[in-house]
């Protein structure tokens, strides 16, 4: 009984002195990490930079119809998004598709290589 109780105190010694090291190592870590944060972030020796009227003005002026479409290109409800998905999902796969199709069934390639058999039996006759 007494054996027992001396191996949970030292069980226990044990875990007291993994957790200080491990408090102290976060510790460490987060010095660390704060004193690199501060020499990161450098604020600038002079005031803020100008920013051009016309620049501001023209990013302004180009993000209006962004502005203004958005509200009548929402989706109504889960279904409309989920069925132009499936449309955008299918009409991807017809133009891969059809890419396919044309690169392998290529008349170009068929003549070139009709061409190629012809020439090399003349060659070999």
């Amino acid at each position: 009984m007494l054996e027992a109780q001396l191996v949970q105190a030292e069980r226990i010694r044990r875990a007291t002195q993994m957790a200080r090291r491990g408090s102290s190592l976060l510790i460490a870590i987060a010095l660390g990490c704060i004193f690199f944060a501060s020499q990161a972030f450098v604020s600038p020796s002079r005031g803020a930079p100008e920013v051009d009227a016309r620049v501001l003005g023209a990013t302004f002026a180009g993000l209006a119809p962004l502005a203004v479409e958005q509200p009548a290109n929402a989706y109504d409800s889960v279904v409309a998004m989920l069925q132009s998905w499936l449309v955008g999902g299918i009409a991807l796969v017809l133009i891969y598709g059809a890419a396919f199709v044309a690169a392998l069934a290529n008349p170009l390639t068929k003549r070139r290589k009709e061409v190629k058999a012809e020439v090399d039996s003349l060659r070999n006759a």
